[in-house]
């Protein structure tokens, strides 16, 4: 998209951000293992992992009728360097922090934006294309664990996660000084970064990376197992594994036991997955993965399933890639709904409601487009393939979606508008 995720063949480029100099910023020599993209195909057809056993599903309210809604957004605030995601504290505050592509996290409150950022990385973070700040995510316990978590592309493109912890005495701003980097990937090409971050229930700590880039997928990094590149990660960031990783495997990620494979690794077969959120009822997690030059797609793991293949690059949406027809399709995991190019050229994935204050929007999951700013809805808890219901227009340049601590959903664009998601009966 900015999109970073502007991942199409033919993509379309974001608005340029200009970094500026922040006087002071440094971070950590990184104790994570940097992970290198290989540079040619080293693994043959995955093997498949585990059978995933899903979380038993708690009773939930029926989900709206998509084809009864209309969605509008309401404007409540701009933040400067093309806003990119969201994170919420729960900690009463009401605050909502706001990522931006160009480094600055910001605080919203209510539609006030602080004078000062949380967090400066303007300095660390490179902003080119579908670079730059492009994940936040908040400790579950905080501010109790005073810990923010980044991911950004640094000065040379590679992505860096990384925590900084709450300055001493001060609410509402992040110690630069703090900076403990979590992992660190080389990233061949300049676009395909992923970068969502967010925390489970389960309080792991989940990482969405895109394949590396460059068109169908040149290193076939998406459905091997031994390279980090096109998966989804879960990192355990309480535990530390020794002096040298500040972070450790959960020992039932589905590759933990596989020769070869990267024991981070919880869901693999993805292009570029630009926005992905936990249904904060149900556990499920929601994907938009960002198609190549036909389909883009939405995936649901359900709650406590991991080691699910996607498909990518055999598959694109529900269709065969590589080969165009008659590609072998078992054992993968098929999008719960897909759109074509006629109708955009690159998804921005959003969030399952389940806030109190849209009550027709009650277990939908709202998503829209990039280009086109199409929106649609698709109910949670029901299997796939669904018809994606076009419920409103968000316009073009639409970045991201995400949710405050009581669950209201909200969307930034590049232009910096921070809006609340409003719903109507239609």
């Amino acid at each position: 998209m900015v999109l970073i995720a502007v991942a199409c063949s033919g993509s379309v480029s974001p608005p340029a951000s200009g970094p500026g100099a922040s006087a002071g910023l440094k971070t950590a020599a990184p104790t994570a293992v940097t992970t290198a993209a290989p540079t040619a195909v080293t693994t043959a057809t995955p093997t498949a992992a585990p059978t995933p056993v899903p979380t038993p599903k708690p009773t939930v309210q029926a989900a709206a009728d998509p084809s009864l809604v209309s969605v509008t957004f309401q404007s409540v605030a701009t933040v400067p360097g093309g806003p990119l995601a969201f994170a919420a504290p729960s900690d009463g505050s009401g605050r909502l922090f706001v990522a931006a592509k160009d480094g600055r996290t910001w605080i919203l409150q209510g539609s006030d934006v602080a004078g000062t950022p949380l967090l400066d990385l303007r300095s660390l973070v490179s902003g080119g294309g579908e670079q730059g700040l492009l994940g936040l995510a908040v400790h579950p316990d905080f501010p109790d664990d005073p810990r923010v978590f980044v991911d950004y592309t640094d000065t040379s493109g590679d992505t860096v996660v990384a925590s900084y912890r709450l300055a001493a005495g001060n609410p509402d701003q992040l110690d630069p000084e703090s900076a403990v980097w979590i992992l660190a990937v080389d990233q061949p090409f300049p676009n395909h970064n992923g970068g969502a971050i967010a925390f489970g229930p389960d309080r792991m700590l989940y990482v969405a990376l895109g394949d590396g880039g460059g068109g169908g997928d040149p290193l076939d990094s998406g459905r091997r197992t031994d390279t980090l590149l096109g998966k989804i990660l879960r990192l355990d960031i309480d535990v530390a594994a020794d002096a040298s990783a500040p972070y450790a495997i959960p020992p039932d990620n589905p590759f933990v036991d596989r020769a070869g494979a990267r024991p981070e690794i919880w869901l693999t077969g993805l292009r570029n997955p630009w926005r992905m959120a936990f249904d904060r009822i149900t556990g499920d997690l929601w994907i938009g993965d960002v198609g190549q030059g036909d389909w883009e797609e939405v995936d649901v793991a359900p709650a406590g399933v991991g080691g699910l293949d996607f498909g990518w690059n055999t598959m694109e949406g529900g269709h065969c890639f590589a080969p165009k027809q008659g590609c072998q399709t078992e054992g993968l995991s098929r999008p719960v709904t897909e759109y074509s190019h006629d109708l955009g050229c690159t998804i921005v994935g959003g969030a399952v409601y389940r806030g109190t204050r849209q009550p027709l929007l009650t277990g939908l999951y709202v998503f829209a487009d990039y280009c086109s700013g199409r929106m649609w809805a698709v109910p949670a808890g029901r299997d796939g393939p669904l018809q994606p219901v076009r419920v409103g227009t968000a316009g073009a340049g639409i970045a991201s979606f995400g949710e405050d601590a009581n669950g209201e959903l909200y969307a930034a664009n590049l232009d910096g508008t921070i809006s609340r998601v409003v719903a109507a009966a239609r």
